[in-house]
């Protein structure tokens, strides 16, 4: 059963020689082999941090909204758990 889900990810670029392109590139790849379908990428930009929780002043604030099976949708959590870029993510289902 496919679903809807929009996803915000914060990347920490901080030192890194990687551009965000190629970062929103990397997971859009590792979404894709997850079994996940993307619909829409939006790139929203550099923002500071209110407060700067373990020394990250800003991140990088990306968009995505897909389609694809709850268990697919873990098995990505889990794998960008790993990537020392994904600073934070977070999930929403969409309704219909």
């Amino acid at each position: 059963m496919n679903r809807k889900y929009e996803a915000l990810i914060v990347l920490d670029t901080k030192g890194k020689e990687e551009t965000v392109d190629s970062l929103v590139s990397t997971i859009s790849k590792d979404m894709e082999k997850s079994g996940l379908k993307l619909e829409q990428i939006d790139n929203m930009g550099k923002r500071k941090f209110p407060f700067n929780p373990r020394h990250v002043e800003a991140g990088h604030f990306v968009n995505i909204q897909f389609s694809g099976e709850p268990s697919a949708l873990d098995s990505l959590r889990a794998k960008l758990r790993l990537n020392e870029n994904v600073y934070q993510q977070y999930y929403l289902k969409r309704s219909a």
